[in-house]
């Protein structure tokens, strides 16, 4: 005889010749065993799915004991199973499997969901199913997340087909049946840089561009399924344009009206580029590279047409300077007065570079003297 003892959260499972033949309920037990091959006795945790091999097939074997102890859980194909442990989420089946989960200390129910019907998970389940955890660990869930940031769009695609496109936020999809795969989109102005490439102006000289443009997604769907790479298609429409509006100008004309050839770039992309869900905001020259000699010589032509500017403005200042003088001298001409002001100006500038004057009045030569001897300005005559 041997004595068994089974805890208040355990049942025991009593089988004989391999056969379940009873659930024991918590206590102390004792059994004749005879023949240890022919008895034996399996104590479980009584709660949750009931993962032992003895339970497989209870409902059909002994329904009186799988009525009693078990919920059976078998979602038809193209269905799920979320059972829910006092109201918890703890276990999802899918269809086609079966689960067997204890109901004798726990209040279990379950919700059967119609996967190909409703194949959008609701925020509240969402939130459910990912804080769903069975002994602290997560619950493993047929479930595909998307998570799409701020100022994004993405596609959500059901075996490579369009499904819907959704906003910000996380988004949750039954992956039963089907592969759940997405695609985002950030749909704000991104800038792409066009790198350098040579081409030949109408006067033959080679030069190389580098551009700078910005790009905004305004069609999700379209970005996505219209072309395998929508930056490198406008890319490459950018290349032709840019080679079309230089092969036509001369390098002169390219350096003075480059205004004109970036809206004439720009158009011509816009209307290329056609129904793919981008538009092209901005786009312009950044750079325009010469050869070492070509770069010599225009900055040999530039320092030459600054000179000739400069020596024009010094001839401009150095006329209006002699009329200016001519002027004061006609006026000097007609007034005395002012002749005799600017003596006196020219008496004060000369004596500030002499240190001492010595002024003699006994041989009657004053300073009336002094001042018309030291500045003396002809007649008119």
């Amino acid at each position: 005889m041997k004595w068994f003892i089974i805890a208040e959260n355990q049942r025991g499972l009593l089988v004989k010749d391999g056969r379940l033949v009873r659930v024991l309920e918590p206590g102390r037990h004792f059994y004749w065993l005879w023949n240890s091959s022919r008895m034996q006795l399996d104590i479980v945790a009584a709660t949750g799915a009931c993962h032992s091999p003895l339970v497989d097939g209870i409902e059909k074997r002994h329904p009186e004991l799988a009525e009693a102890n078990f919920e059976i859980v078998a979602p038809a194909v193209g269905e799920v199973a979320i059972v829910r442990i006092d109201g918890r989420v703890s276990l999802i089946v899918r269809g086609g499997d079966v689960a067997r989960v204890w109901k004798v200390l726990d209040e279990v129910t379950v919700q059967a969901i119609d996967v190909e019907a409703e194949p959008t998970l609701a925020k509240r389940l969402l939130a459910e199913v990912k804080q769903a955890t069975v002994f602290g660990r997560p619950i493993p869930a047929p479930v595909e997340i998307v998570s799409v940031g701020q100022a994004q769009s993405a596609i959500v695609l059901f075996d490579s087909a369009l499904h819907e496109t959704v906003g910000a936020g996380e988004h949750g999809y039954w992956q039963v049946g089907r592969k759940v795969t997405s695609m985002a989109f950030d749909t704000r102005p991104v800038p792409m840089e066009v790198t350098a490439q040579e081409i030949l102006t109408k006067d033959r000289v080679s030069v190389r561009i580098t551009l700078t443009s910005f790009l905004q997604v305004t069609g999700v769907e379209q970005a996505a399924l219209s072309t395998p790479d929508y930056e490198g298609h406008v890319y490459k429409l950018i290349q032709f344009a840019v080679r079309e509006a230089v092969a036509g100008r001369t390098l002169d004309e390219l350096l003075n009206d480059r205004v004109k050839v970036d809206g004439e770039i720009v158009a011509h992309v816009r209307k290329e580029v056609g129904e793919i869900g981008v538009r092209v905001t901005e786009l312009g020259i950044k750079d325009v590279i010469l050869p070492g000699e070509m770069r010599e010589l225009i900055n040999r032509v530039v320092e030459a047409e600054k000179v000739a500017q400069a020596n024009l403005i010094r001839r401009r200042e150095e006329t209006a300077a002699t009329r200016s003088l001519l002027n004061t001298a006609k006026l000097m001409a007609d007034n005395p007065v002012l002749m005799r002001l600017k003596e006196l100006e020219a008496l004060e500038r000369v004596t500030e570079k002499i240190g001492h004057i010595d002024v003699r009045t006994g041989s009657n030569e004053g300073l009336e003297v002094l001042t018309n001897r030291l500045v003396k300005i002809a007649d008119r005559d």
